[in-house]
C-alpha cells in the first residue's frame, strides 16, 4: 500500500452488519502473505517500516476529511474481524501500523470472581497483534502493545461464525525505552509521559482529543466484552476493571542493538530459517480492582495494587504480515460509566 493511501480506512460496507467471523478464516488470512516466506531466511526482503507522521494524522483535512477521526469512529463502531475494503487492500494504520500476529489459547486457570471468559475453566482461541505505537528499533522510545481478540471456541475448525471479544493493553502510549519485551508491562489503562518523546507527542496529544470525542476515554479500555462474551443474559456482568499482561519468566532475552521488536518477538519463537515454531510464547494474565489512574492530559499513570494472576495465553504461531497490518481489525470496546451495565 502506497504510504500516502489510506484506503478503507474509515466505516464502510460491513461495517455495520457484523454476525460474527470464524477462527480459521482469521488466521488463514493473516497468514497468507508474510512479509517474508520463511522469518530470517537469507535473500528475504527486510521487514518494512514508515515512521508515521502528524502530516499523516492530518493530511487532508483541508478537503473535509480528517483520517484520525475517521479511524477512531471506525474501530470504535465496526465489530468487523477482517476488513478487506473494495479493493482487496485493507486500511493503513495511522498509530501502531507495524507488527506480528500472534495465535493460540486464552486459558483461565484460577477462580477470578468475575463472568464470561474471565471465569475459571475458560479456554478460547485467540489471534492478537503485537505492535508499537511509533519506532520499532530497540534504544527508541517503543509505545508497546498487544490487541486480542477471542472466539469463544478452542475447535480450529468451528464452522458457525462467532461474535469476539477484543481488548488492548499498552506499556506507554507514547512510548518507553524498555530494552527487551520480557521486561513490558501490558495493562489496559497505560502510562501517558509525553516527555518520553517529544517528537511524537502532537500526535498523542491529537489522537487523545479524537479518541475523547469519539469514546469519553482516550487511553483506558474496559473489559467488559471478554466478562460478557458467553455470559448467561440473565447473569449480571463483573468484569475486572484492570488487566495486565507479561511474558512469562522462561522466555529468552534477544539481544542486539537497534534490533526490531518484531524480530526479537519472531526469535522467541522460530529459529531463523526455520519455518517451523520452535518454541511458545506465553503471557500470564493478572488482573484487579485496585487501582487508579492519576495525572493529567498528556502526563498519566497508573497506580495499581494487589494484582492476581489468573490464567495465561500460550501462543504457538506468529507471522509479520501484510494482512495482519492492513485487514485485521480489533474493535474497541464502548466506553460505559459503570464497566458492568450495558446501558451505561
Amino acid at each position: 500500500m502506497d504510504p500516502n493511501d489510506f484506503g478503507a480506512i474509515g466505516m464502510g460496507a460491513g461495517d455495520n452488519d457484523y454476525s460474527g467471523s470464524r477462527f480459521g478464516e482469521v488466521r488463514d488470512a493473516v497468514f497468507a502473505n508474510p512479509y517474508q516466506k520463511v522469518w530470517g531466511r537469507e535473500g528475504e526482503p527486510p521487514l518494512p517500516f514508515v515512521m508515521p507522521t502528524f502530516v499523516d494524522m492530518m493530511r487532508e483535512i483541508w478537503k473535509g476529511r480528517h483520517f484520525l477521526t475517521e479511524a477512531a469512529r471506525r474501530s470504535v463502531h465496526s465489530r468487523s474481524d477482517l476488513r478487506w475494503g473494495p479493493d482487496r487492500k485493507g486500511f493503513r494504520r495511522i498509530v501502531h501500523p507495524w507488527g506480528v500476529v500472534l495465535t493460540g489459547l486464552w486459558d483461565i486457570t484460577e477462580d477470578s470472581g468475575y463472568t464470561g471468559y474471565f471465569q475459571k475453566g475458560s479456554k478460547a482461541l485467540i489471534v492478537a497483534r503485537y505492535s508499537d505505537g511509533g519506532a520499532v528499533q530497540r534504544g527508541k522510545p517503543r509505545g508497546q502493545g498487544v490487541a486480542g481478540k477471542l472466539f469463544p471456541t478452542t475447535d480450529p475448525d468451528h464452522k458457525e461464525p462467532l461474535r469476539t471479544a477484543n481488548f488492548f493493553v499498552i506499556d506507554d502510549i507514547v512510548g518507553a525505552s524498555t530494552r527487551h519485551i520480557n521486561d513490558v508491562e501490558f495493562v489496559n489503562a497505560p502510562n501517558v509521559t509525553l516527555s518520553n518523546d517529544w517528537p511524537t507527542s502532537p500526535i498523542i496529544m491529537v489522537a487523545g482529543v479524537v479518541f475523547t470525542l469519539v469514546d469519553k476515554n482516550a487511553t483506558e479500555r474496559q473489559l467488559h466484552e471478554i466478562a460478557e462474551l458467553g455470559k448467561p443474559p440473565n447473569l449480571p456482568t463483573r468484569a475486572p476493571r484492570f488487566m495486565r499482561l507479561r511474558l512469562a519468566p522462561n522466555h529468552p532475552r534477544i539481544e542486539g542493538e537497534g534490533l526490531d521488536s518484531r524480530d526479537e518477538l519472531l526469535a522467541m519463537m522460530f529459529d531463523k530459517g526455520d519455518p517451523t515454531p520452535k518454541r511458545k510464547i506465553v503471557f500470564t494474565i493478572d488482573v484487579t480492582d485496585d487501582g487508579e489512574v492519576t495525572g493529567r492530559t498528556g502526563f498519566k499513570k497508573g497506580i495499581f495494587r494487589n494484582w492476581r494472576r489468573i490464567g495465561a495465553i500460550t501462543f504457538d504461531n506468529a507471522v509479520a504480515s501484510y494482512n495482519g497490518d492492513h485487514v485485521l481489525h480489533f474493535h474497541h470496546p464502548y466506553w460505559r460509566t459503570d464497566r458492568n451495565d450495558p446501558g451505561t
